[in-house]
């Protein structure tokens, strides 16, 4: 494993500590995303790690930049979450974000990690799965770009169309 993979990845596992994802440590969702990530590079995979750290940990984005440069930052910074009470009005504000940046790094990491839930759901151990596809007219419209990790899309297509 690269180097600055394996420092992202190392990096994330002290953030993350004990949290879980399901039934499984946070590290399992982590590589499910990074090796999706895989014909995409190093730096996908380096996002990939990261790309949950502030939202869900302490991690801050100055410490983002300071291990691992201002690009890696601002692309972590538009994986985050938005605040908001509600759901919906996190992933409203998510959305618009998204919609409005040409980064596609983040861009195909957010569709990385969509696929990644997804295909957890489909495993019968998420049970989101209608809520994804509730959300999923949005998320698209907001995150797909033509011709950007079309292979990736077209597996989220398909896993929300049920096929």
């Amino acid at each position: 494993m690269d180097t600055n993979i394996q420092a992202a990845r190392e990096f994330a596992l002290r953030a993350h500590g004990s949290q879980q994802y399901g039934e499984h440590p946070y590290s399992y969702h982590l590589d499910a995303v990074a090796a999706l990530l895989e014909p995409f590079g190093d730096q996908a995979q380096v996002a990939a790690y990261l790309h949950d750290t502030v939202e869900d940990t302490s991690a801050t984005n100055e410490e983002i930049e300071a291990s691992f440069g201002q690009p890696m930052a601002e692309t972590v910074a538009l994986l985050t979450d938005e605040a908001g009470d509600t759901r919906s009005a996190r992933k409203a504000k998510t959305n618009a974000k998204l919609a409005a940046t040409n980064n596609t790094l983040a861009l195909t990491v957010k569709a990385a990690d969509r696929l990644a839930n997804l295909l957890e759901c489909q495993r019968g151990s998420c049970g989101k799965l209608e809520m994804y596809r509730r959300e999923h007219e949005a998320f698209r419209k907001a995150a797909y770009r033509d011709g950007l990790c079309e292979d990736l899309w077209q597996r989220i297509d398909a896993i929300i169309a049920g096929e």
